[in-house]
């Protein structure tokens, strides 16, 4: 049998905004393909406005391309309700923003609960607790039982996001859509995240779609690199060589952005060289 893959085979998205009398048209993403395979990681790189998420909520069913298709598996995807309900059963999202994602009156195991349930009806309750409170466990929260009874605003900003991965993973999906997932979490945490998707990625052979703005990640947790800039994919290949041999201006332009770890150190001493004088 051949792998498991999930593809955007030429998506294309145009908004119309309207102003008055006048209507005019935002291409958000134009022509833009790849291929997730099981057990790989595809970044997509890009600044704000590049139509990095656009991208991600068409994958996810939240948005119609308007042209384009998806695939799974190779088959064209549905758009009936039973369609989409066992498309993301196989693909789902980790959000940027952890507290967002979550409700805030559920418990942690409510948020769990429910997508095991619509997605496995036969499991008997005994069932979906234990799965839920081996989730907990997976994502490194644990005791279990302790966080299952907690809810959103009881967690730190990474304990969040450990939830909003578990839940992603309940229905037993086969690709992950991760939306920014560490952007919005304390630089201390960010790797404890990434660290703990890459071993869930390799325990499941999972394939990801990481959607991020930061280069250094996206070529240590990436096996390609598509640099996204106004909706057009105008830079791609393996992680080393993008960012190491960047072709395109736009790609040298954000590795010119990015803070070098040297130039970070120095500006320290000089703060702190600075302060001491006070």
């Amino acid at each position: 049998m051949s792998a498991p893959t999930l593809e955007a085979r030429n998506l294309v998205k145009d908004f119309h905004l309207r102003s008055g009398f006048t209507t005019s048209t935002l291409h958000a993403v134009k022509d833009v393909s790849f291929t997730i395979e099981a057990g790989k990681t595809i970044a997509l790189v890009g600044e704000s406005g590049s139509g990095k998420s656009t991208i991600a909520r068409m994958l996810m069913k939240l948005e119609t391309p308007t042209s384009g298709q998806i695939l799974l598996d190779g088959q064209e995807t549905g758009t009936s309700g039973r369609a989409v309900e066992g498309y993301r059963s196989q693909v789902q999202m980790v959000f940027q923003d952890p507290f967002a994602s979550l409700n805030p009156y559920h418990t942690i195991f409510h948020h769990l609960e429910r997508p095991i349930r619509l997605h496995h009806p036969r499991l008997s309750r005994t069932e979906v607790r234990e799965r839920a409170l081996e989730l907990l466990e997976r994502v490194r929260l644990s005791p279990a039982e302790s966080f299952a009874e907690r809810r959103p605003h009881e967690l730190s900003g990474g304990q969040r996001q450990r939830v909003a991965i578990a839940r992603a993973l309940a229905p037993g999906a086969r690709f992950i859509v991760a939306d920014e997932p560490v952007s919005m979490l304390d630089v201390s945490i960010r790797l404890g995240v990434l660290n703990l998707l890459a071993d869930l990625q390799r325990e499941d052979d999972l394939g990801v779609l990481y959607i991020t703005h930061d280069l250094a990640t996206a070529r240590h947790f990436s096996d390609e690199i598509m640099v996204l800039y106004k909706g057009d994919v105008v830079e791609r290949g393996p992680a080393d060589e993008v960012i190491l041999n960047p072709q395109h201006e736009y790609t040298k332009t954000l590795l010119g952005a990015a803070p070098e770890p040297e130039n970070l150190g120095r500006l320290r001493d000089e703060v702190r060289a600075e302060l001491a004088g006070l």
